[in-house]
């Protein structure tokens, strides 16, 4: 496979997930300021800020907008082109992504990620955003979860679907420690928390809906909402399909899918990362996660996740430049 057709392949699933993602982050938070009444303009940049800090992008929003409140950071998480973490950018690039690899991608897949951009672009969205907020964001979240099923039931198993699923988890992972990040603020700077007041509770209960994660906590837990027991379900559970680690396993079982690598082996920097990564969440346990600070453990675990990213682009797509001057003269002289 071309390097460069992986690269689109790659992008393409990652951008996908990444919109799928933001709709989730958006939607749950504008249902949850229904819970809080008469909050002032400080308090509002409280709860947004940090939905801003946890894409990354918030020195480019405070460039575009002077304060953060529901319309300003939904603008620019949802439509704001300058924003390349936007909905509407994420879908346009996950588009042209597939656009340059058409042949790699069946019809169907072509035809809804299509269907996904001329949606976003129309006057309807924005009709449909004024109107009805949540019924906007499930368009987005129906229409990624309907391109992954997609990619099982009519891609092929080889190489183009490996990359495909390595941009997919390597994405989620990465958004999976960002939304549990977002409430770190709320907890102690090293251990485990303690107990929580009724407002923290629902502030928590909304990053677990962020994920999709609610219903698999009260099967694991119940209906007594604590952080720690968030963050065991988030970054270490191997049940739960979007937790940290499932991620990582599911990564590091197409990195070796592509290469034809035994789990126990490695032949280059991405599987040896990617697997060391994996054993370390296999045997760590909650206590681990809250030791030094559940921002920090979170930090390191985005480092590595950027890492293992590096990699792949490393062993795949950034291939070595070769020079064939030194070969051609030597056959000359021969």
């Amino acid at each position: 496979m071309l390097s460069r057709v992986a690269n689109s392949l790659f992008w393409m699933s990652r951008y996908i997930d990444r919109a799928e993602n933001t709709a989730r982050i958006v939607d749950v938070n504008l249902q949850l300021l229904l819970d809080f009444r008469n909050l002032d303009d400080r308090r509002l940049a409280e709860h947004w800020v940090p939905i801003v800090q946890s894409t990354g992008d918030e020195e480019l929003f405070f460039e575009l907008y002077q304060t953060a409140n529901g319309q300003t950071v939904t603008d620019f998480l949802v439509f704001r082109p300058e924003n390349p973490n936007s909905i509407v950018s994420s879908v346009a690039e996950a588009r042209e992504n597939a656009r340059m690899v058409r042949d790699q991608v069946t019809v169907e897949m072509w035809e809804e990620i299509n269907r996904l951009y001329l949606f976003l672009r129309s006057s309807q969205a924005r009709e449909t955003w004024r109107s009805a907020p949540d019924e906007f964001c499930n368009e987005v979240k129906r229409s990624s979860l309907y391109i992954e099923g997609l990619v099982h039931g009519t891609v092929m198993n080889n190489e183009g679907r490996y990359f495909m699923e390595a941009g997919r988890y390597i994405e989620r992972a990465d958004k999976t420690t960002r939304i549990l990040d977002v409430r770190y603020k709320s907890l102690p700077e090293r251990g485990l928390p303690g107990p929580i007041t009724e407002t923290e509770a629902l502030e928590w209960v909304a990053v677990l809906r962020s994920c999709s994660a609610l219903d698999a906590y009260r099967q694991s837990f119940g209906t007594d909402i604590h952080p720690a027991k968030i963050g065991q379900l988030l970054v270490l559970s191997d049940e739960f399909p979007r937790s940290v680690r499932s991620c990582v396993a599911r990564f590091d079982a197409a990195l070796r899918s592509i290469a034809g690598t035994p789990s126990h082996r490695f032949t280059n920097t991405a599987e040896k990362l990617s697997g060391r990564l994996l054993a370390e969440l296999q045997f760590s346990t909650v206590e681990d996660i809250f030791a030094p600070g559940l921002h920090e453990h979170l930090d390191q675990l985005q480092i590595k996740l950027n890492a293992m990213g590096d990699a792949l682009f490393e062993a795949y797509i950034f291939l070595p430049y070769l020079d064939a001057e030194p070969d051609a003269e030597r056959q000359q002289q021969q």
